[in-house]
């Protein structure tokens, strides 16, 4: 898709959506003859079971929907067609007392497939699934591709082809990626589906909670897996080459259903290199031309990959004043940006950088979380005013060079952990850049610290990356945990704090 991507949005269905619904359906399903449901039909959807029935809009047009029903396992016929699972379009066999989830349709307008918009479809479906307590989810998936395959191979050969990667079904292949397993093959089940000879394979999804439901439906994320780079320094030819060994980490981290992404300080810097006959100080705002391209470029893969992404930082000039900046790409489309506040003397001195003069908060999908970037951390007072705004996870790109300055951080990130009662994840880079003045070496460990109480690590790590070497580190963090502690840690440092004696407030 060509069009820049400003907002993506995952809402409920509205039947004022429907004009603009049925062109989308019409171009998703162009070979079937009853391309689109008639709009009597999407209202009884949307009466009976609202929650069902959402749609994704990418810059507020509609990309992509995912229409559901809530049958009985016990009433179900497992060789059932599409026309008796729906009581012959009427959705009859909908009740709020079923045990599964019964997928009626998903489809994603042609224009926007390759941006992984159908996998936040299926797993809004496995989030409702869980918060309704239900067994799982079922459905008929199309196989399109089999009559090309239907004069040599059964439908069962079939789908043994394709799970075995020697058949290209990309409709099998999404739902078989997505967790979802065949449980048999359904005979004409839907009639005028010519593609797949109307055979249709039955697909579940086990919700493995179902014995411990949730009680409260929330869009706050109770367990958030963490993604953290630690980026190797080497030399690139060029942005995009440097912009490939970003794709690769962030579609790692993907792959294990990261929610968040985190880049180290000055990742960037290797691009310097091309530019090494110039001062320092040149070198370095010849390095903050890339920061928009880098910026868009990694807020793409934020919605591509359906993760958060933290930049980690870049030079950024602004009426010709150079700072040290970051962005937050968030997976709905958005971005918002960060700055580094305390600058070190060797940045000013070297490069003349000035800090920053804005401390935030972000609100995000998973939590609220507060980005500092590098020397930042060592300034308890900021970090103190981010958990006083409700920040639950912090977050710390850095660039250090010996291992006295990576002690540094990593002490005082552990620390603010502690203090703040929250979760603190920081990142480096590793290797030398013998050809930008600088930045010769640089010496880093990832890590993610927790409070010291008995709900977590005794040493206060959840986990750490090996020393010095590329690689990624992921957790998982409970939020839930935080909570607790709060409410009921051995120590509460934020609530015990002698306000009648002290107190940290913003001058601006």
């Amino acid at each position: 898709m060509k069009k820049k991507i400003n907002d993506v949005q995952l809402s409920y269905l509205n039947i004022n959506d429907y004009s603009e619904l049925k062109q989308v359906m019409i171009s998703s399903y162009h070979a079937l003859d009853d391309a689109y449901w008639a709009s009597e039909k999407i209202e009884k959807l949307i009466h009976i079971f609202p929650e069902g029935q959402v749609v994704i809009k990418v810059n507020n047009d509609i990309a992509g929907c995912a229409l559901t029903i809530v049958v009985n396992s016990s009433e179900l016929d497992s060789h059932h067609t599409y026309s008796e699972i729906t009581s012959n379009y009427t959705f009859d066999t909908h009740t709020n007392e079923g045990d599964l989830l019964y997928g009626i349709d998903v489809f994603v307008k042609p224009e926007f497939r390759g941006l992984r918009l159908g996998r936040r479809l299926y797993d809004y479906r496995k989030e409702l699934c869980e918060r309704l307590n239900l067994k799982g989810i079922l459905f008929g998936g199309r196989i399109p591709n089999y009559h090309k395959y239907s004069n040599s191979i059964s439908p069962r050969q079939y789908i043994e082809k394709v799970k075995a990667k020697k058949i290209n079904d990309p409709v099998l292949n999404f739902q078989l990626s997505n967790d979802f397993h065949p449980v048999r093959i359904l005979k004409n089940y839907l009639k005028g589906d010519v593609e797949s000879e109307e055979y249709a394979v039955l697909l579940r999804w086990d919700n493995v909670f179902y014995e411990k439901p949730k009680t409260k439906a929330s869009s706050i994320k109770k367990i958030v897996r963490i993604g953290v780079v630690q980026w190797q320094m080497r030399s690139y030819k060029s942005s995009q080459e440097l912009l490939q060994q970003v794709e690769y980490f962030v579609d790692a981290l993907s792959g294990y259903k990261s929610d968040f992404a985190l880049f180290p300080e000055f990742f960037n810097a290797p691009l310097m290199a091309a530019y090494n006959h110039l001062s320092e100080s040149d070198a370095i705002r010849e390095l903050a031309k890339y920061t928009e391209e880098i910026k868009q470029a990694m807020a793409n893969l934020a919605i591509s990959y359906n993760i958060n992404i933290i930049t980690g930082s870049m030079p950024e000039l602004v009426d010709n004043t150079l700072f040290n900046v970051g962005y937050l790409c968030k997976r709905d489309g958005s971005i918002e940006r960060f700055e580094k506040l305390h600058v070190t003397p060797d940045e000013r001195k070297v490069w003349a950088l000035q800090g920053g003069s804005e401390v935030k908060t972000f609100n995000t999908d998973c939590s609220q979380i507060g980005i500092l970037i590098c020397y930042d951390v060592e300034f308890p007072e900021l970090s103190r005013l981010l958990a006083d705004d409700g920040m639950d996870v912090l977050f710390v790109p850095f660039l250090t060079d010996t291992q006295n300055g990576y002690s540094r951080i990593r002490n005082c990130a552990q620390a603010r952990a502690i203090e703040n009662e929250c979760y603190v994840v920081i990142a480096g880079s590793v290797g030398n850049l013998p050809n930008v003045h600088n930045m010769d070496i640089q010496y880093a460990q990832p890590m993610v610290f927790t409070p010291c109480d008995f709900q977590f690590p005794t040493n206060g790590i959840k986990a750490e990356a090996t020393p010095n070497t590329e690689m990624i580190l992921i957790a998982d963090v409970d939020m839930d945990l935080l909570r607790d502690l709060r409410n009921h840690g051995s120590v509460m440092n934020m609530a015990d704090r002698r306000k009648d004696l002290y107190s940290l407030k913003r001058n601006n």
